[in-house]
């Protein structure tokens, strides 16, 4: 695999969906979940697809049961709380593991191309970021903490390239 076109996902209404359908536009790969400390950052996740959506950024949402079982709804449940809480219109995919054996294979990719704090492959919490370029390649990774808000410098630069 040498992209992130090369995966498949399925939808949170459980369509399938190709990555390589995002070919040409930069993406913002997000592990998310519903009841975390960090789930405010919908919002801003949010904010910046509506403000650079037409200019070629997707944000993709997968939701993820992996840390303090933080998303433990079925997708339905997760689809209408991200609408009606946070107003949420990018694209979000069925629940997934993003560390270990049963790691969906594009976390399983995105971790091994950008390896996090001290080089370490796994995923520590939800709402950890992966920044992807106009060709499918990872360029960034974002800590939790980082807020979306923090990005726009490297989503625009990401947009320009």
């Amino acid at each position: 695999m040498t992209s992130v076109y090369d995966f498949s996902a399925t939808t949170i209404d459980g369509k399938p969906r190709k990555l390589a359908d995002y070919k040409g536009k930069v993406l913002l790969v997000v592990n998310t979940a519903s009841k975390c400390g960090f789930t405010p950052q919908y919002k801003g996740l949010e904010a910046l697809y509506k403000k650079y959506k037409d200019k070629g950024l997707v944000v993709l949402g997968f939701p993820s049961n992996q840390f303090g079982a933080q998303e433990p709804g079925p997708e339905s449940e997760i689809a209408e709380f991200c609408e009606m809480n946070f107003g949420v219109t990018f694209p979000l995919f069925s629940k997934v593991d993003v560390n270990g054996d049963a790691a969906h294979p594009l976390f399983k990719y995105l971790t091994s191309t950008k390896k996090g704090l001290l080089g370490s492959e796994g995923i520590k919490w939800n709402f950890t970021k992966f920044l992807v370029d106009k060709k499918g390649e990872v360029v960034e990774r974002y800590a939790p903490t980082t807020k979306p808000e923090d990005l726009v410098k490297d989503i625009e630069k990401a947009l320009a390239a």
